[in-house]
Order: structure tokens, then sequence, then C-alpha cells
């Protein structure tokens, strides 16, 4: 119910977009957001919106990154800048209800994950 698209490999400093759409019933989840997680480590925060527009961004990645997002075609979409080695890990694509879930529904959603290397 979550389709990603975009990844890929680029190099130190250059710009990526991932897109995510939101398919059939949780079309107007809460919030929609990026985590991203490297083998052995933990998933992390990259960023989150919310329908209302508030943002939250991994610290990694504030200043580099901008997440967005389309109502209209359900879409959310992060771009990211500048981007750096460190930043290469897998990103997966997040939607979350903030508050009790409808009935049938999860509490939250994942996509199937993109790669993302940056490398010289």
């Amino acid at each position: 119910q979550l389709v990603q698209s975009g990844g890929g490999s680029v190099q130190p400093g250059e710009s990526l977009k991932l897109s995510c759409t939101a398919i059939g019933e949780i079309s107007n989840i809460d919030s929609m957001g990026w985590y991203r997680q490297v083998p052995g480590k933990r998933r992390e925060l990259a960023a989150t919106i919310t329908t209302g527009g508030s943002v939250d961004y991994g610290d990694s990645v504030t200043g580099r990154f901008t997440i967005s997002r389309d109502s209209a075609k359900n879409t959310v979409y992060l771009q990211m800048n500048s981007l750096k080695p460190e930043d290469t890990a897998v990103y997966y694509c997040n939607a979350k209800y903030l508050k009790q879930p409808p009935p049938g529904h999860r509490p939250d959603y994942w996509g199937q994950g993109s790669q993302v290397t940056v490398a010289s």
C-alpha cells in the first residue's frame, strides 16, 4: 500500500529525490515520512510530515534534506541534497496513524525500501 520510487547511486555532493505514494485505504493517513537503515544498525528517522504540514527531521539530515507532501496525489517526497557517504542506506517510506487507527487498519505501514548509495 506504499509504493516507493527513486534512489540509486550518486557521488558526494550530488542530489537525489525519493517519492512514496499511499494507495487505497491509507491514502489520507496522518503522517508519512522516511526512515533509513544500514546493516547492523537500527532504523533511524530521516524526515516525517503530517497532513497538517508539521515536519520533523533527523539531526544528521537537517539542512540538507527536505520533505514535502502532495495530498492530492497521496505522495510524499524526500529531496536529498549535498549527499554524503554516511547517507548511504536503505530508505523506507513509513505511513502511520497518530491516533487510534480505523478498524482493520494497522498503526503503521512500510514501503519496500530504496537503496541510496553515496560514493566517489
